[in-house]
């Protein structure tokens, strides 16, 4: 503007030069010759002056555009790195996203729980089933790290970590758990990964949407979270069809060895010298309901391997191993916009670590594995406005030859049922009432039964 002015001034200048030099009318040779060297002056002047101007505003618009395409760059880069879930990242090299959750957790026992806080099994009664129980702990809150790297159509990597305080300690000083710490590199156009890391299982991935903490563990839903290497490929056979493949190398998961020296104890799934192995193959595929159904087939092997003393003896004498396996079915149908039924089934030995055989699994008086089966099946109703309701059941059955000559509560047969209803405030704070009936078998002690009513304060971030 400054510039501008100036050139306006001598724009002005140089007219009432003109307007001077007519009113005197003066035709004399060198008040000419003077006027015509000021008027050539003036013209110089006003070339440079414009000249000046030109060039100022040519480097605006070139700054202005150079920060529009900058700010063009970091938009477009935000939005690509920006996490399906729509929230902000926090700002970093790589893209962050903070979530977890606020949960707190009231429950009631008509009858005494293993453990309490959650539900597992009923404990044998022993003559006191009228020992009713009351628990309230806030144990469940998560708190997790989501991590995306730079992403292209070529190539993505992101990365999680999340815990909860279920690692143990008192009550009110619990111990924060390792739920998940894992990275994931993505190849989009050819759909498959490789995940490294500790995540849930392949096998039987499904879970019922139980307020309890378990999800149905010990009572039919079998799979846990462990440290392991997985490969994902996804074959788009026809339209809404997809194929799915996933295989994994796994840490075993076994138990310690002691029978022998302290000095000499060792974990049985490592010293089997072998990971353990797990796959599923699963169709998504139109089906009469709303949405595509998807039915998987998923199964896993390993082994654990330790040694056995001689009675009386501190020397190992013997070696002994035994195979944990399971086959497995998983089924989800979504009915229509409110009705939706999903469960899975299992069949297997040794699967204690797998959260199966109602937490046995292997008799080591008989050096025997213990075989067990089971199931859950659950129906969604819902949403209708704030309100959503779950229906469901299962229950592990282990055979009962397996536990002969054992000593302790022996537990062949556990089932839960269950109904909830939550209820939105909002997006983020969720109320929910839970009612269980649970029944527990066990081999010389009778059964067990008891009522679960539990309320749930959830505030999701």
């Amino acid at each position: 503007m400054r510039n501008r002015g100036i050139v306006v001034s001598a724009v002005i200048v140089f007219f009432l030069g003109n307007l001077c030099l007519a009113d005197v009318g003066t035709d004399t040779t060198n008040e000419n010759a003077e006027l015509k060297a000021r008027i050539e002056k003036l013209e110089k002047e006003l070339a440079e002056l414009k000249q000046m101007v030109k060039q100022q505003d040519e480097a605006r618009i070139k700054e202005a555009n150079i920060l529009e395409r900058r700010t063009a760059n970091i938009e477009q880069k935000t939005m690509n790195a920006k996490p399906a879930s729509g929230k902000k990242p926090v700002l970093s090299d790589l893209d962050l996203q903070i979530y977890g959750r606020i949960k707190v957790d009231a429950s009631y026992d008509s009858s005494r729980m293993d453990l309490g806080d959650y539900a597992k099994w009923v404990r044998p009664d022993r003559g006191r089933n009228d020992h009713s129980q009351f628990d309230l702990t806030a144990n469940e809150t998560r708190l997790g790290l989501l991590i995306y790297g730079p992403n292209d159509q070529e190539f993505k990597t992101s990365g999680r970590v999340e815990m909860d305080f279920y690692g143990g300690g008192t009550e009110n000083k619990p111990v924060p758990m390792m739920r998940h710490a894992y990275l994931n590199f993505e190849w989009p156009q050819d759909k498959f990964s490789i995940l490294a890391g500790q995540t849930s299982d392949v096998i039987s991935p499904l879970w019922p949407d139980t307020l309890n903490y378990t999800v149905g563990w010990w009572t039919g839903n079998i799979g846990y979270r462990r440290p392991q290497i997985r490969l994902t490929k996804i074959y788009s056979i026809a339209k809404d069809t997809d194929l799915k493949l996933e295989g994994a190398i796994a840490r075993t998961m076994g138990r310690t060895n002691s029978n022998i020296l302290a000095a000499d104890q060792s974990d049985s799934g490592e010293d089997a010298g072998l990971p353990s192995i797990q796959g599923r193959v699963s169709l998504t595929l139109p089906s009469w309901g709303s949405k595509p159904a998807t039915v998987g087939f998923s199964s896993h092997y390993a082994k654990e391997s330790y040694d056995v003393n001689a009675a009386g003896s501190k020397i190992a004498a013997d070696r002994k191993e035994f195979d944990s396996w399971s086959l497995n079915l998983d089924v989800q149908q979504p009915v229509n916009e409110w009705l939706s039924f999903k469960g899975e089934f299992f069949t297997g030995q040794d699967l204690d670590a797998y959260l199966g055989g109602i937490g046995q699994g292997v008799n080591t008086v008989r050096n025997k594995e213990i075989r067990s089966k089971g199931g859950w099946a659950q129906a969604s109703f819902g949403p209708w406005g704030k309100w959503s309701f779950n229906l469901g059941v299962g229950a592990d059955k282990v055979n009962a030859d397996d536990l002969v000559g054992m000593t302790g509560d022996r537990r062949k047969y556990n089932q839960s049922i269950f109904g909830n209803v939550l209820y939105n405030f909002d997006k983020n704070a969720q109320i929910g009432f839970e009612l269980s009936q649970w029944h527990t078998e066990y081999v010389d002690l009778g059964d067990a039964d008891s009522v679960r009513a539990q309320t749930s304060f959830i505030y999701k971030f």
